[in-house]
């Protein structure tokens, strides 16, 4: 056989080794991040099975009951993830479920989780009509925000807003020149739904489930439960009902309030509006998507007071490019920046001029703005988040100004860019998992990793005896790398460490054993071959290595394909595998064939009862010839 090329010198890869550790446990101390006491230092991230948290389930819900667009779904999923990032909980994780479900996963605390799953589809309608929760509102401009166009020097300027109980803000920006007036009148929409009444006679024949149920059969419905009379009266009126005049009409529309939100919702536009007894709280509490499609007027609430009839909608949120609460310089006071894409902003321009040159009257006196300008509405799924009046033809950058404190700016700015949700959704599942909980499973975690540990270590010892010791100082530098690397990733990249990840360092275990085997058998088979063991090792080595190395890529590669095509805590598991499998063959390469070198010269290392080689070491005795005797005392 040929002799090993160059010779070990074992005292650099141990240093090199040294080093590493030296490095990594600077990063885990005092790299940025790095806060709290020694111990609090040395806690890595860890997954909601583990320190409990909250986890809740979204169904898509779509009207034929059929799976939604793959493509729809990820968009939804990024924008719950955007929303929930963006209320600054921290670790959190949102995934895709099979074909129709979002899971957010927030380890820690329990975490207020209600809305930001909220099947929202953001529009922006022009206000036509507004009264109060149940009566006409006083016809005198109501007393939001008001502000006047900025010069035509200031790119994209803040309108000044008057004080206001509540942030009725005011959206202004650089007129367009000649863009005062002049806007092309844009036709009149029809109201959602006719205002005539459904025939009676299609109530017998519609479905018992009103899900199953056209748009006509279910306002059928509504029609026979409150009576003829009733719904003659309110499909009659062409404003807001006054009861205190006409105590007659409130008895007759008495049945209107009896009405479920479900009932409400298929109601025309114009009945929502003027019957006093259909109240915001019930106009609020609509179905998901009740008022999403855009080519239909609607009725909404703002802050659960006023009720509105809006418009169809002329920008919709896929229409929006970004939005920004900021600190106005000029007022020192908080708006909120608009970004359109281009065709958006061409839509939001022509929005603008409508509502600002008040086109064919459309915005009665009541809508108006204190300005005498008509409103623009955000409408985010069933609710009005603002109601800016519009101070000029906006065709550029603009702002919404008002009574807005920071966290308000940056609350309506996060609903404009994550508003757009393109599905329905319905809660299917909520749970929150107590730090109790968490704290049994990351017991019987460690424990089980510890079980595995130490049954490796014993086969080990009973097995290969002094190259026992080298297993478990491996296994246990090993395990100090791994704890490292996940204090700092927790840090750096956010990587948690769940009950799938500590399976997938116990499986790593079974690598690292292979590894040994690998390279211990080989020694024996070299030793078989008349070599002595000083001269054994590096041979062995040299022999083991190329397979060890296979061996673990193939880990390795199978663990980053598994990560790639895989969600959640599989993910974990798959990223834990190959972090372990990664970190093992640094401690092959650094410490296992070093101090295998170093005990080579060792008189223990030579006696076959105490190495473990004592079979092999017998064999070559009992097969040795005085010719391969003097060769190998001549190698050794």
């Amino acid at each position: 056989m040929a002799p090993p090329q160059g010779q070990m010198r074992p005292g650099r890869q141990l240093a090199v080794l040294g080093l590493i550790f030296t490095v990594l446990y600077l990063l885990v101390f005092f790299a940025a991040g790095a806060k709290g006491s020694w111990t609090d230092r040395l806690e890595p991230k860890l997954g909601l099975d583990l320190v409990g948290g909250t986890r809740m389930t979204l169904e898509a819900a779509t009207e034929a009951g059929q799976a939604p667009p793959a493509a729809s779904l990820e968009r939804a999923r990024q924008i719950i993830q955007a929303r929930v990032d963006g209320r600054g909980v921290a670790e959190a994780e949102v995934v895709t479920e099979g074909n129709r479900n979002i899971v957010i996963s927030v380890p820690g605390q329990n975490a207020d989780l209600d809305d930001v799953g909220t099947p929202a589809e953001l529009r922006f309608r022009k206000v036509l009509k507004m009264t109060d929760g149940g009566g006409p509102v006083n016809t005198a401009p109501s007393p939001g925000a008001s502000a006047s166009p900025a010069p035509s020097g200031s790119p994209t300027p803040a309108g000044s807003a008057s004080p206001s109980g509540n942030p009725s803000p005011a959206a202004t920006s650089s007129p367009a020149a000649g863009g005062q007036g002049g806007g092309a009148p844009a036709p009149t929409p029809t109201p959602s739904g006719s205002a005539s009444p459904a025939p009676s006679g299609s109530a017998s024949a519609a479905p018992a489930d009103p899900d199953e149920m056209t748009l006509e059969q279910q306002r059928a419905a509504v029609e026979q439960k409150v009576g003829a009379e009733a719904w003659a009266a309110a499909t009659a009126l062409q404003a807001p009902a006054d009861f205190s005049a006409d105590p007659a009409l409130a008895e007759k529309l008495k049945p209107f309030a009896e009405l479920t939100p479900q009932e409400i919702r298929v109601l025309p536009a114009s009945v929502q509006f003027n019957v006093p007894t259909i109240t915001c709280e019930k106009l609020d509490q609509r179905a998901p998507g009740s008022i999403k499609e855009p080519n239909e007027q609607v009725v909404a609430c703002e802050a659960g007071q006023t009720k509105s009839l809006l418009d169809v909608a002329k920008v919709e949120g896929t229409d929006v490019d970004d939005a920004a609460g900021v600190l106005d310089q000029t007022t020192s006071q908080w708006v909120v920046s608009l970004d359109f894409t281009g065709e958006g902003q061409s839509k939001w321009t022509n929005l603008t001029r409508e509502a600002y040159n008040n086109t064919d009257g459309q915005c009665d006196q009541a809508a108006l703005g204190d300005e005498g300008r008509c409103r623009v509405a955000v409408v985010l799924d069933n609710k009005i988040i603002s109601a800016p009046e519009i101070l000029g033809v906006l065709t550029g950058d603009s702002q919404i100004s008002g009574s807005f404190t920071s966290a308000s700016a940056n609350e309506l700015a996060s609903q404009l860019r994550y508003g757009a949700l393109p599905l329905t959704f319905k809660a299917q599942e909520a749970q929150n998992i107590t730090a109790t909980l968490g704290t049994e499973h990351l017991r019987a975690g460690l424990l089980a990793a510890g079980i595995g540990m130490l049954l490796v270590v014993i086969y080990a010892f009973f097995y290969y005896r002094l190259l026992g010791s080298v297993i478990f100082l491996s296994l246990v530098l090993s395990a100090i790398l791994v704890f490292g690397a996940l204090v700092v990733l927790g840090r750096q990249i956010g990587f948690t460490l769940t009950l799938a990840g500590i399976a997938g360092f116990i499986v790593s275990l079974g690598v690292a054993a292979d590894s040994f085997v690998i390279y211990f058998e080989r020694l024996k088979d070299e030793i078989r071959d008349g070599r002595s063991p000083r001269s054994a090792v590096p041979r062995a080595w040299a022999r083991a290595r190329r397979t060890i190395i296979s061996a673990n890529a193939i880990s390795i590669m199978a663990a980053v394909v598994l990560y790639l095509v895989s969600v959640g805590t599989v993910q974990g598991f798959a990223f834990a595998l190959g972090l372990a499998t990664i970190l093992d063959l640094v401690v092959v390469f650094l410490f296992r064939h070093p101090i295998m070198t170093l005990f080579a010269s060792t008189p223990a290392f030579l006696s076959p009862r105490v190495s473990g080689l004592g079979r092999a070491l017998h064999n070559r005795d009992d097969d040795e010839t005085p010719t391969t005797r003097k060769t190998r005392v001549k190698e050794a």
